[in-house]
């Protein structure tokens, strides 16, 4: 019996090689000998994206990057030969703000970060870098991403300006006299779900700004010096830097999204393709008997294209049964079959205490894993198999 387990984290509890390991754990356990679990760790693009990578063989390094309130911070990004993957939230992510985010960090919190990880995977040779975007601090339009590569953005009085969304109000010109010019030989691919624009209504600001902490003076502030910064940027590069500002997915990480399309030329895609891509998914299914994919909640956002039903896409594709793990489900039944899942297992299931299943959702996992050992143990061995 060969079954594949490629979850994504579940949120708040285990990261996705911690919930492979209980679930594999658990397998073997319930079905003794003759099972192969092959793990898999699995992302939709934002966090996790670098443990999917480290699962499916990239190198992990590490560097030093300017946190998104100027600060040092430690950032790990993934290289497999001559490809990286980048997670923006690493460099320049909410959860790097000491005091969660307020209006002020709204108003301040910078990108530049990203723009050094992608320099340092230039460094080493890179030359097709996917960047996964999603839990980021800023609203600067990824201007922070031009200058971590090198852009120097000044007032009218020749002055450089700081980073951050807000200072973009006051910005007249760009130096890119010492711009990384390795960009122009590089690949990128924005690993995104993300369609909002970079501006208007439903631009960055105005649909991401609040949850970064905006207030809504801020938001009007923050669309009114994105829009000026798009119009310099414009007048330096092109008019292709205004068309960019309309594109799906610029609103993308408070504009990353933006640069990655005006600037850095990049190719955007669903995260979880790009992710199932790099892993090797398909291939690795390959003579599987059974897939086990999951994530902590499975709701109707997991039906928009989250990583259970990349997976279960996958698997169907290549004939194999899905099964799905969760902290809990908020799905129907019919929902969860015509998303491809044989069956549903959640760790509320166990436990009805949603603190507990969080606290523990490793020993739970593992529960979990066993009992489907033990139900895939009773039907091989009275020859019975699941149908897909």
């Amino acid at each position: 019996m060969r079954v594949v387990i490629a979850p994504d984290k579940f949120k708040g509890s285990l990261s996705a090689p911690d919930v492979a390991k209980h679930l594999a754990t658990g397998l073997q356990a319930g079905f003794g000998k003759g099972i192969e679990a092959t793990r898999i760790p699995v992302a939709d693009g934002g966090e996790g994206t670098i443990d999917a990578a480290i699962g499916s063989g990239f190198t992990r390094r590490t560097t030093t990057v300017t946190g998104p309130l100027g600060e040092p911070v430690k950032a790990d990004f993934a290289v497999r030969d001559q490809e990286a993957v980048i997670e923006m939230a690493a460099a320049s992510g909410l959860a790097l703000l000491p005091d969660g985010p307020t209006s002020q960090t709204a108003k301040t919190a910078t990108s530049i970060g990203t723009g050094e990880l992608i320099r340092a995977a230039l460094d080493l040779g890179c030359r097709k870098i996917i960047l996964g975007v999603g839990g980021s601090a800023n609203t600067d339009a990824g201007a922070g991403v031009l200058q971590g590569l090198g852009a120097v953005f000044l007032d009218k009085n020749g002055n450089e300006l700081p980073g951050g969304g807000a200072a973009l109000a006051g910005i007249d010109s760009i130096d890119f006299s010492n711009f990384d010019v390795r960009i122009e030989a590089t690949e990128f691919v924005l690993a995104s779900d993300v369609d909002n624009p970079l501006l208007g209504a439903s631009g960055a600001p105005a649909i991401f700004g609040p949850q970064k902490g905006a207030t809504p003076d801020d938001v009007t502030a923050l669309d009114a010096a994105a829009s000026h910064f798009v119009d310099v940027l414009a007048a330096a590069t092109g008019q292709h830097a205004k068309f960019a500002a309309k594109a799906e997915g610029a609103g993308a990480a408070g504009g990353v999204g933006y640069i990655a399309i005006a600037a850095l030329k990049a190719e955007r895609r669903p995260g979880i393709d790009v992710v199932l891509e790099f892993t090797e998914l398909e291939h690795r299914l390959k003579g599987a008997d059974l897939v086990i994919t999951g994530e902590g909640s499975l709701d109707e956002q997991s039906l928009l294209g989250k990583t259970p039903m990349g997976v279960s896409r996958a698997a169907q594709r290549n004939g194999v049964p899905v099964i799905a793990v969760c902290g809990r489900s908020t799905l129907s039944r019919e929902q969860l079959t015509d998303a491809g899942f044989h069956t549903v297992h959640a760790l509320t299931d166990l436990e009805k205490d949603v603190q507990k299943c969080i606290a523990e959702a490793g020993p739970l996992l593992e529960q979990l894993g066993k009992h489907i050992g033990v139900y895939l143990a009773e039907r091989t061995e009275n020859k019975e198999y699941l149908n897909v």
